[in-house]
């Protein structure tokens, strides 16, 4: 199969481009490489995807329509995994108008795209946020009184409601896949997993907001592409699924964790709880469980272990001089 894979320079992309090499799929890849933390970050996952198979890269921006238009003219896709987004809740709070941009009107451009070249399957990142402050948990897709309480998490569900409308009135088939706080190795470095381990490593600070009960349903990334796989193969008009680890941790116990698999004390600098954040996500995977087969692996210490051994790795490799 022919896949084009947006956002795949990023983390959970380039862990999906090499999920889709490894099964023997031709990929290409539409990344803009943002400023949004460091560009060479990207390069980087881009050098271990190219070790690992052959892919397209065009380096483009998801809302110029006439690259899209150019890259799907170009590559002819029979499937889109659309990862590509403005990404996290407080950036959004400064620049809501940018994640409209990218997030809504960048993944009309890409559905539009497809459905012009007779693209049949698309595979949309959302987001488990779009529940905002939900009364219910853990979180089910059979819930419909989404109220999502940040610009991003709008976005996120506004694109869920546009792929519907493209999968009605084209006839496409169209999977929303609601991720739930994904970490693993490549994690972006505004993430607080990643920071956590890189600043107690060091010995500094860690800025915790709220009083430290604050919950979130970690899924390590391998588990999270697993969904994404599944969901590509998964032949439906239409369908929303959440993919999580059904197992919240606090963020106390996050950092206990962290704590003990890094062999340090964390220093914490208590702030205020943060405008859109939630108190808690939870998913109900039951519904991916019995339709995708979706079935997470990773438990959170054994997940946050692997993550500081390639951190450590990282670290290593920066501080090796050239010759």
């Amino acid at each position: 199969m022919r896949v084009l894979v947006t956002g795949g320079a990023g983390f959970i992309g380039s862990h999906t481009a090499q999920a889709l090499q490894a099964e023997g799929h031709q990929i290409a890849i539409i990344d803009d490489l943002n400023d949004f933390y460091s560009p060479l970050n990207k390069r980087a996952n881009l050098e271990a995807i190219a070790e690992t198979g052959q892919l397209s890269m065009y380096h483009a921006d998801i809302c110029d329509t006439t690259a899209v238009n150019e890259v799907f003219d170009e590559f002819r896709p029979d499937a889109v995994i659309h990862l590509a987004a403005r990404a996290g809740v407080r950036p959004s709070l400064e620049q809501p108008l940018l994640y409209e941009r990218v997030n809504v009107y960048g993944t009309m451009a890409l559905l539009e795209a497809a459905r012009r070249t007779s693209t049949d399957k698309f595979v949309f990142a959302s987001s488990s946020s779009i529940y905002g402050a939900a009364n219910r948990v853990p979180f089910s897709e059979e819930d419909y009184q989404n109220l999502p309480i940040s610009p991003y998490a709008a976005t996120k569900l506004a694109g869920e409601k546009i792929c519907y409308t493209w999968s009605h009135l084209y006839k496409m088939n169209i999977v929303c896949l609601r991720f739930f706080t994904v970490y693993g190795p490549r994690q972006r470095p505004d993430l607080a997993i990643r920071k956590f381990v890189e600043k107690i490593s060091r010995g500094e600070r860690i800025p915790v907001f709220g009083d430290g009960s604050m919950g979130r349903d970690y899924t390590f990334v391998e588990d999270t592409v697993q969904g994404i796989m599944a969901a590509l193969n998964h032949d439906t008009r239409y369908d929303i699924f959440n993919l999580g680890n059904s197992h919240p941790v606090t963020l106390l116990e996050m950092i206990e964790t962290i704590e003990t698999v890094v062999g340090e004390k964390a220093r914490i600098d208590w702030q205020p709880e943060q405008a859109g954040d939630v108190p808690i996500t939870y998913a109900d995977i039951s519904k991916a469980e019995r339709t995708l087969g979706y079935s997470p692996q990773v438990k959170f210490q054994a997940g946050i272990r692997r993550f500081v051994e390639w951190s450590s790795q990282q670290r290593t490799l920066q501080t090796v001089p050239v010759s």
